[in-house]
């Protein structure tokens, strides 16, 4: 098993250089963005993957994806303000997986927050 989560780390290690030497030669290419954003995340680089996201959100603020991952980062760095003001955006924006935001560990720490449950309990009313 050792060998296994060695490679793992290789790869995303090696995965990380290629995005961010791509992003070097064209900052703006959002599918090296967004894998990237992914690749922090899996480290736990969160920071970086946050500041990525921020980013991303810039060039497609209106991309309820986009605003979906930048809660995660948000939640993973516990800044819940921030996270809970972005998830909302992304539902405004048509994100409407509920099933998967409540279980994505990447919100753990957005979903302990009492206005995150009251939110929650509201959207996924019957209009």
């Amino acid at each position: 098993m050792q060998k296994k989560e060695t490679k793992n780390r290789d790869d995303i290690d090696f995965e990380i250089k290629f995005f961010e030497d791509v992003l070097v030669k064209r900052p703006n290419l959002t599918e090296a963005l967004t894998a990237l954003g992914d690749l922090y995340t899996k480290k736990g680089l969160y920071e970086k993957g946050l500041h990525v996201d921020q980013k991303l959100a810039g060039l497609k603020p209106d991309d309820p994806m986009v605003l979906y991952n930048l809660a995660c980062s948000y939640s993973l760095v516990n800044d819940i303000d921030n996270a809970l003001a972005t998830i909302k955006q992304a539902v405004g924006y048509g994100y409407d997986d509920f099933g998967y935001l409540e279980q994505d560990n990447d919100l753990v720490n957005l979903r302990q927050d009492d206005r995150f449950k009251q939110f929650l309990c509201d959207v996924k009313k019957p209009k």
